[in-house]
């Protein structure tokens, strides 16, 4: 009830018909992240795509320059010496067939998942399990990859990854609401900048269709297209 209450009263606080420019936007959704946890801040956008088509697909990683406030876990496929690298670098799981067989019995301590390209094979009979959970390791996303050490800091260090739902929209967490104004911006015009230039060949008419900004707890809030590259 408390939080119904609150969710009215920030829906009261703004003109939910009207588009904001990014700034605004953002200033609006830290205003109205009263939870008694530090929210998180997050990005959606309608993309003029259908993503059913592979010409249309949008995907790809970002490291924000403010990183995402939140600490990733991540598991690691190698073996010998790679093994011992992702280890020092911090991953969070390290395995071959051990690690298979967890995933197996639906042990999945892990939100981003790298592989070399010599476990492939073997991460491969993972696919129905990881793949729907946007998890399979993939060459393109660097996540296959003999630069264990690069990859896994790259994801600690706040590297964000993005994927076109069936819809056409593409949302993610861009920090916290305890970050700045001014860092959330940086960030949000950072992916946004990504999506862009992520733009598929296939896609025709207007790609970038509608953007909103929302908080874990609170409000979505309509951002003006055109201030994303302002």
């Amino acid at each position: 009830m408390a939080h119904d209450k609150r969710l009215k009263a920030a829906y009261g606080s703004f003109d939910k018909t009207k588009a904001f420019p990014l700034d605004r936007a953002i200033a609006v959704v830290k205003q109205n992240a009263r939870a008694k946890f530090d929210e998180t801040i997050e990005i959606s956008l309608n993309l003029g795509i259908d993503p059913r088509h592979a010409d249309q697909m949008v995907r790809g990683l970002i490291s924000l320059p403010n990183g995402t406030g939140k600490t990733l876990r991540v598991g690691v496929f190698a073996r010998g010496a790679k093994a011992e690298e992702a280890l020092a670098a911090g991953a969070d799981v390290v395995g071959a067939e051990d690690l298979s067989d967890k995933i197996k019995a639906g042990e999945i301590a892990f939100d981003r998942c790298i592989a070399t390209p010599d476990m492939m094979a073997l991460v491969g009979r993972l696919g129905k399990i990881l793949g729907p959970r946007g998890l399979m390791p993939n060459p393109r996303l660097g996540t296959v990859t003999m630069d264990v050490k690069g990859a896994i800091l790259a994801a600690k260090a706040g590297q964000v990854e993005f994927r076109a739902e069936k819809a056409g929209i593409i949302h993610a967490g861009i920090g916290k609401a305890s970050f700045s104004a001014e860092q959330l911006l940086e960030n949000a015009k950072a992916f946004a900048d990504a999506i862009i230039k992520a733009k598929p060949l296939g896609a025709k008419g207007t790609y970038v269709q509608k953007v909103a900004l929302s908080s874990t707890m609170g409000p979505g809030v309509r951002v003006d297209v055109a201030s994303l590259a302002g």
